[in-house]
């Protein structure tokens, strides 16, 4: 088989001594489509940036075209033909499609922007790749699945020859993965090579020619991804067999632990984001609102747990009216969170395990006996957790930045779910969450939902929010356009019409998911 790209020998060692790559060999042939997978903190990321030349090795080689190649920066690789796509778009939103594709190789007209020139180029663009897009829609007007669209003209109009992509169906419905997949073949014919790293393990199976596992910052072996199975992929990513299917019990929901009575919020900018929305989660069940993102969910969960004010409707907690309240009232009424962005709102990078852990519960009587913290508590607790919720650590006392993305989402888990809480908001509780702790999450969400707590899951991943919700509800436009009593009677194809917009059910007012 001829060799596109060989990387040797690749080590990686951050200054605060974390081995990201331990002597990584891997390589790509032209014209395949091959998939790059592993754990949080596998080291799979890092291998890509220092072949984009975001990070440099310690070691190693990269031979590229036959030719050794010193990738010393993003515009080194973009010359020599490697594009990246990141899992985090890095558009202008205020800024066209057309002006988007072209930037930092505008078009000039004289002194001037050359417009036209600059539309026809990305509408011939878009034609050749079937990446269909609309050159003078703004970025921040058009959805997920066309700001992917977006980030691969980009990339192709630079020349890349080769092309990573960093989890790129995270945020997209079944109709828009279909899309993207069927545009990625197209490349492929065309003679690109693509490495596609996923998460996703039945999407890995269905595009991918060949298929790298990482573990642990190193290489654990590539094989043919026709003759391996899902599970084996799995087990050589964590090392021992995974459930990758979620045996959801039945249950007996009880009553109502909180009501959400026409809830709307209108933005700075004047638009209404969040519609008149009403529904209900009951104890011992799990409600999940699926939805392609940007349309109100970020709102809808941040009012809920006090992060943001409604503009009118009511929030009812466990009997209690938190409408308006700010987070602490909303925890001491019984609920947890799970944010969709664990940076931000989950933990204070520069905190240890520990500190994060108690940061609910610092002033409770069981860590301040006599009214000062108990160092001795403390750390008996953050051991507890570390060891139950399997937070892959050396210390409690480790600074949460040093974890991997799964161990910090373990984190986030082990607090909120050991406050024992009457609800749970889970907003994305697995995004960019490897095989092994995305089973362990599922398993725990469930655990609490039998003991007794409600579930509100909002989740943009179509596998996760039906296999664990009971009942299913789907927000498009702001709005509860369709509910399902039974999330087990619904497919993801038809899911998917609702989120993108194309259907719609008839809801009987204030009422949309009781």
């Amino acid at each position: 088989m001829d060799v596109l790209l060989e990387m040797k020998g690749i080590e990686k060692i951050y200054p605060n001594g974390v081995v990201a790559n331990q002597g990584v060999d891997f390589s790509v042939a032209p014209g395949e489509i091959h998939a790059l997978v592993g754990e949080n903190g596998a080291g799979k990321t890092t291998l890509m940036k220092i072949l984009f030349g975001l990070e440099q090795p310690e070691g190693g080689t990269i031979t590229y075209k036959g030719k050794p190649l010193h990738i010393a920066s993003p515009h080194v690789a973009i010359a020599n033909g490697i594009g990246m796509v990141h899992q985090h778009f890095m558009l202008v939103p205020s800024l066209s499609i057309a002006e988007n594709v072209v930037l930092g190789l505008e078009p000039k007209r004289g002194l001037s922007f050359d417009w036209k020139t600059a539309v026809s180029q990305t509408e011939e663009l878009a034609a050749r790749y079937n990446l269909p897009v609309n050159p003078t829609a703004r970025v921040q007007d058009i959805p997920v699945g066309m700001r992917q669209k977006v980030e691969i003209l980009k990339a192709l109009m630079r020349g890349a020859e080769l092309l990573v992509l960093d989890e790129p169906t995270a945020v997209l419905t079944p109709q828009e993965t279909t899309e993207l997949f069927a545009a990625l073949k197209k490349l492929k014919s065309q003679g690109h090579t693509i490495i596609f790293i996923s998460h996703k393990l039945r999407e890995v199976k269905e595009i991918s020619d060949r298929v790298t596992v990482m573990r642990a910052g190193r290489l654990i072996g590539v094989t043919d991804t026709a003759t391996a199975t899902e599970r084996d992929i799995s087990r050589m990513m964590v090392g021992r067999d995974v459930v990758l299917h979620v045996d959801k019990p039945p249950t007996t929901p009880g009553d109502a632990v909180l009501r959400v009575e026409g809830v709307r919020y209108v933005a700075d900018t004047g638009k209404e984001v969040v519609k008149g929305v009403s529904f209900e989660v009951r104890a011992g069940e799990v409600l999940g609102i699926a939805g392609v993102e940007g349309n109100g969910q970020r709102e809808l969960v941040e009012i809920l747990t006090g992060l943001r004010k409604p503009s009118a409707g009511r929030v009812i907690a466990a009997g209690k009216n938190v409408t308006g309240k700010d987070c602490r009232a909303v925890r001491q009424a019984g609920v947890g969170h799970i944010p969709e962005d664990r940076m931000t709102h989950g933990v204070a990078g520069l905190g240890t395990i520990e500190e994060n852990l108690i940061a609910d519960r610092y002033d409770s009587k069981a860590l301040n006996p006599r009214f000062l913290l108990s160092l001795k508590s403390v750390s008996e607790l953050g051991k507890k957790l570390v060891k139950e919720f399997d937070i892959r650590t050396q210390s409690p006392k480790t600074p949460v930045k040093m974890l991997s993305g799964g161990n910090i989402q373990k984190v986030v888990v082990a607090r909120e779910f050991s406050a024992n809480p009457k609800l749970i908001v889970a907003n994305q509780p697995t995004r960019g969450v490897d095989v092994g702790a995305t089973e362990f999450i599922h398993k725990k969400l469930l655990e609490n939902c039998a003991e007794g707590a409600g579930v509100l899951l909002i989740s943009a991943d179509l596998n996760e929010v039906m296999s664990l919700s009971h009942r299913l509800a789907v927000m498009y436009g702001g709005e509860i356009v369709a509910v399902f009593p039974n999330a087990d009677e619904v497919t993801e194809e038809e899911l998917g019409l609702y989120m993108l917009g194309v259907k719609r059910m008839k809801l009987a007012a204030g009422s949309e998911a009781s």
